[in-house]
């Protein structure tokens, strides 16, 4: 029995509860298309749509828009060539393409944050759970040693770090995506009695700052940025495994993309 495009939207929805201000939908296609192939991606970028097309996929689900907007606007971008090519790209390849970003965060745990978690090995290093961080328990190790951890295991090529490289650390709590912001970020540290924050990314002057000064005080905190897509890309990643759970005839791929900036 063929699967429908909008019955695989209510699977991804199912087990969050009903959002009435949310920025997730159908951004092209119709619901009563039969899916052919599942795309899953962090960032719908020019290559990631042309791998789906290439692929076969009629269904990618991306947990961030297309049009370098978090709410979609699309009005300041007419006349823009890059823009238009793009959107040419799409609707030539009759892709339908569904948002996934606040449903998926809305999992119990956050389907983002818990990806993360597996893909760094640290389910078993789990404290507690909140809606916009998890707090783990780490070995006992340096900075320079997590930071090692995180390259090897998201296979980036850098992370950023504010703090004393050589001190040691085991409480840590984990922010993915925009969450590093001082108003998030900051009160973990003595709530949790944390040693290191690890975060997707935030305002330059907030939480590193407070960082900076913590330790120019002599007291032992460090951060660690690795990049909105680099912090959440994993919870997309593992979402795939689960469509592929939930719907095993349809063929599902997860589509990387390379880390987008170059330190020179």
């Amino acid at each position: 029995m063929a699967i429908t495009i909008q019955q695989v939207l209510d699977q991804l929805m199912a087990p969050a509860p009903a959002l009435e201000n949310t920025v997730d939908r159908l951004l092209t296609g119709d619901p009563g298309t039969s899916v052919t192939g599942i795309g899953i991606t962090f960032m719908p970028t020019q290559q990631v749509i042309q791998q789906a097309a290439d692929l076969g996929v009629n269904l990618l689900i991306t947990h961030e828009g297309p049009y370098y907007s978090h709410h979609s606007q699309t009005d300041w971008l007419q006349g823009d060539s890059v823009y238009a090519q793009k959107q040419g790209l799409i609707e030539a390849s009759g892709l339908a393409m569904f948002r996934l970003h606040d449903y998926i965060h809305k999992y119990e745990p956050d389907g983002i944050t818990a990806g993360l978690v597996q893909a760094l090995d640290w389910e078993d290093c789990i404290d507690r759970i909140h809606p916009a961080s998890t707090i783990l328990d780490l070995p006992d190790m340096t900075v320079a040693e997590i930071a090692d951890h995180l390259k090897l295991k998201l296979n980036v090529p850098y992370i950023r770090v504010a703090g004393d490289m050589t001190m040691r650390c085991r409480r840590t709590g984990l922010l993915v995506g925009y969450r590093g912001g001082g108003a998030n970020a900051i009160p973990l540290f003595a709530q949790e009695n944390l040693d290191l924050i690890i975060a997707g990314e935030g305002p330059e002057w907030e939480t590193p700052e407070y960082v900076r000064d913590s330790w120019q005080q002599g007291r032992s905190r460090a951060l660690i940025m690795l990049g909105h897509a680099e912090s959440e890309a994993p919870g997309m990643k593992a979402l795939a495994k689960r469509l592929e759970t939930w719907f095993p005839a349809v063929p599902v791929h997860f589509l990387a993309e390379q880390p987008l900036y170059q330190i020179v």
